[in-house]
């Protein structure tokens, strides 16, 4: 099992991700707890077990949680939350390693 907490500023929907593949990390079963209302109803609609090869190796902005967020989500592109979702996908599946990422505003 892999997990994420992804904090994305300044909305405050904090959102954790727990990832677990099956035995040829190709399926991944993906359990999301957000404050996002965005968030919770995607994944309401779009259930939670996914083709790791689907959701993680597209283009940016393609896939079916991208493609789900251009119908339904309000105008947020720099929203960290699908793709901090996505990278605890990849590394539960061993698409990607295991890494933290972050965004950190400099003053100068």
């Amino acid at each position: 099992m892999t997990k994420v907490m992804i904090n994305p500023g300044i909305c405050g929907f904090i959102t954790s991700a727990e990832a677990v593949s099956d035995d040829d990390d190709t399926e991944v079963k993906v359990k999301v707890k957000s404050g996002c209302p965005s968030v919770k109803k995607m994944f309401e609609e779009l259930g939670d077990t996914f083709d790791a090869f689907e959701v993680c190796l597209r283009k940016p902005g393609e896939g079916p949680f991208f493609d789900y967020a251009k119908e339904h989500f309000p105008v947020h592109v720099s929203c960290p939350i699908l793709p901090g979702i996505i990278k605890c996908m990849e590394v539960e599946c061993n698409l990607a390693l295991k890494k933290d990422c972050e965004i950190k505003f400099v003053d100068e």
